[in-house]
């Protein structure tokens, strides 16, 4: 697969905690990403933070959090993140998942499968 130049960047703002039918929802998203054939797929723990509800989630010693804020991050060209965004809505109901995604371009200037 080639990418270079102008593409797009998704990010999704999510909870350890988060599931789907018992699977982490950062592994579904991944693993949909992949299926889908999107160029990369990165998931980042993130040691603290907080969203909508305004509650701190951290990893310090004496305030361990269950749920610490995770972020997916996806880039490919435009068409096939914005695709891949509409097919996400079946499993990130509005609903169920306190979460932020949000969509920005980027200019790839190198992208190349390892060598092994």
């Amino acid at each position: 697969m080639e990418l270079s130049g102008e593409s797009f960047l998704l990010r999704i703002f999510i909870g350890e905690l988060d599931k789907v039918n018992g699977t982490p929802l950062y592994e579904v998203i991944v693993y949909a990403a992949k299926r889908y054939g999107i160029a990369g797929a990165t998931v980042l723990r993130g040691i603290m933070g907080y969203g909508a509800n305004s509650v701190v989630h951290t990893e310090k010693l004496l305030t361990l959090s269950n749920d610490l804020p995770i972020v997916v991050e996806l880039v490919d060209e435009e068409q096939k993140i914005k695709g891949f965004l509409e097919s996400m809505q079946k499993f990130m109901p509005k609903s169920r998942f306190g979460a932020l995604i949000t969509l920005e371009r980027v200019n790839v200037l190198h992208y190349e499968a390892s060598k092994d």
